[in-house]
């Protein structure tokens, strides 16, 4: 594990379901980033962009309150399968516990996690989180560019895909790759062109 992980703030959810089952004291369970860079298989800009912008957003959304798992809608504005958006989904769907229809389905009427996960909405932005309860919408845009890699970066992995690289090679790329993740988690991450958000209150119920 990269010694940073740990040091990123945890993102804490309240779960009804979990409550009602005994899974979680409260219902009340923590998710880390080194949980997210599990569910993924790595950790990159990527599985680093959609976790800020997941803290950030339930941030907007609850203010101090803790959030409710399953009660909040998600939407992605890309299509599913195109690019990076697949990982995102995953990592949104883990936190929120919001998925399309392949998810619990409830027990009698309530925890129906299905048909909260979306995609090619119609929004400007990357995602958006919507509150079931109140439907106070906050919409979310992630802009990796403005941390620079390093220039040696895209030859580096080139070599070691291609099987042309040594162990210090790899030790090289692994120690450049992991430290823009780690600049966007700590340095960067509350730049106010990294993760932009416009956010809405709304008396209509999703």
């Amino acid at each position: 594990m990269s010694i940073f992980f740990n040091s990123i703030p945890p993102i804490r959810m309240r779960d009804p379901l979990a409550d009602m089952l005994g899974a979680a004291p409260n219902g009340i369970m923590s998710y880390s980033y080194s949980d997210c860079v599990k569910l993924a298989g790595h950790s990159c800009p990527t599985v680093a962009g959609i976790y800020l912008m997941l803290q950030k957003g339930l941030k907007e959304l609850y203010g101090d309150d803790l959030p409710e798992r399953g009660n909040i809608r998600v939407s992605m504005s890309g299509r599913l399968g195109e690019g990076v958006v697949g990982v995102m989904a995953n990592v949104a769907s883990f936190i929120t516990g919001a998925t399309d229809n392949s998810g619990f389905h409830g027990l009698n009427g309530a925890f129906d996690r299905r048909n909260l996960l979306s995609y090619e909405a119609d929004i400007v932005g990357d995602i958006a989180l919507k509150r079931c309860d109140n439907g106070k919408k906050v919409t979310l845009s992630y802009n990796p560019k403005i941390i620079p890699s390093d220039p040696k970066m895209a030859s580096w992995m080139q070599m070691i895909l291609s099987g042309n690289s040594d162990s210090k090679l790899k030790q090289q790329f692994q120690s450049a790759w992991q430290e823009r993740v780690r600049l966007i988690l700590t340095d960067y991450a509350n730049h106010p062109e990294l993760v932009t958000l416009t956010s809405e209150d709304s008396l209509e119920l999703p």
